[in-house]
């Protein structure tokens, strides 16, 4: 059909008075003559909502979600609303936001580490055991730190060279540093030593009336933000996740790229125990088997940071956390036994999937991982 019969067409259908309004469309960059039914005058009064509610991204909703909630506890709750529970609920969020960092920044990246928290245990349990052989306090954390960079370096090596699934090396990983860590340590607590002030500061001290490991989770938000967002290698991460292929043809280093990216994810995981052994005292290897990796995935993905890559930030962790932190809190002041918080989490964990998939997608060119 030649293109004046076309508008021949259109003007004919469009000015039947009988039938359905007929207005051009487009669909995935294609533009068609598409039929589009108008019920009546009441359904396009809430034409502007729909478009308002779609225009929302992730975040966005999970933020306002959590304020709802935020809300309603606050008035149908006692003991909810107080200052002091809602200190206890920042804090408690905190080592979990820390490791979301982490986590995020490596989802974001098109990977996935799940060696995350078997790395904060484990290196910090080495550490702690060698400080009554001698080693000062200072020094073990530095240990600590070493054992998770070189941890970070080996993933990233393998990743990268080797060109392992992130999902199996990450995994077999955490196994090893497991065993590894039990038999040097051949205890599944470790504790600080209560002489050493400089590694329990960052989870028991205040500054300003506020506990610190809320400042450290802010500091270290703040400073991945301004990664992810003003650097040149934060762009390059977000394309990377986007289409590996495309960012290799424009010339960014995608293997130096991706050790720096487990480096960085070890680092936090050093950070996150530090915290956590300021608050608790000690750190047990009994969480690496737990449900600590599976909270920190869910509030990655809660927040918005999406499984296909290139897609969310430090806001999409800190409204999951903040979500997630509000219904535990909650569950904890209402005694709710913990099966029935697990089968919760993995209902909104499968919510969250869904949602993800529902906003972001996959597509010929998402679907392509640059091999």
């Amino acid at each position: 059909m030649t293109g004046p019969t076309k508008r021949k067409v259109a003007r004919r259908i469009s000015g039947h008075a009988a039938g359905p309004t007929v207005r051009p469309w487009v669909d995935h960059g294609r533009k068609y003559l598409g039929m589009v039914m108008q019920p009546g005058a009441a359904a396009g009064r809430f034409e502007p909502w729909r478009l308002a509610v779609g225009q929302l991204s992730q975040e966005q909703i999970v933020a306002a979600l959590t304020v709802v909630l935020l809300l309603g506890f606050s008035l149908g709750l006692q003991g909810f609303a107080t200052a002091a529970n809602f200190l206890d609920l920042l804090r408690s969020i905190s080592k979990l936001g820390i490791l979301g960092l982490g986590m995020g920044l490596i989802v974001i990246s098109r990977g996935i580490d799940l060696s995350e928290v078997a790395m904060m245990a484990g290196s910090w349990c080495v550490a702690l055991t060698a400080i009554p052989r001698g080693l000062p306090p200072f020094w073990a954390a530095v240990l600590a730190l070493t054992i998770c960079v070189a941890i970070g370096l080996f993933n990233g090596v393998m990743v990268a060279f080797i060109e392992a699934p992130a999902l199996f090396v990450t995994l077999a990983t955490a196994y090893v540093i497991y065993g590894a860590a039990f038999w040097f340590a051949s205890a599944f607590v470790a504790y600080a030593p209560l002489d050493a002030p400089e590694l329990v500061f960052a989870g028991r001290g205040m500054l300003l009336g506020i506990p610190m490991p809320i400042l450290v989770f802010a500091a270290a938000a703040s400073v991945m933000h301004a990664f992810l967002s003003w650097t040149s290698i934060g762009r390059f991460i977000y394309a990377q996740g986007d289409n590996p292929e495309a960012a290799r043809l424009t010339g960014v280093a995608l293997r130096p790229l991706t050790i720096l990216e487990y480096v960085l994810v070890a680092a936090l995981a050093w950070l996150a125990g530090l915290v956590w052994i300021g608050e608790t005292g000690s750190m047990q290897m009994a969480i690496v088997q737990g449900s600590t990796i599976f909270d920190v995935i869910l509030v990655v993905v809660l927040g918005g940071i999406s499984l296909v890559g290139g897609r969310g930030g430090v806001f999409s962790v800190v409204a999951g956390c903040a979500l997630i932190g509000t219904l535990l809190n909650a569950f904890t002041i209402m005694n709710v036994n913990s099966e029935v918080q697990n089968i919760i989490r993995g209902v909104v964990l499968l919510v969250a999937i869904i949602l993800d998939n529902l906003l972001h997608p996959r597509d010929e060119e998402t679907a392509r991982q640059g091999d």
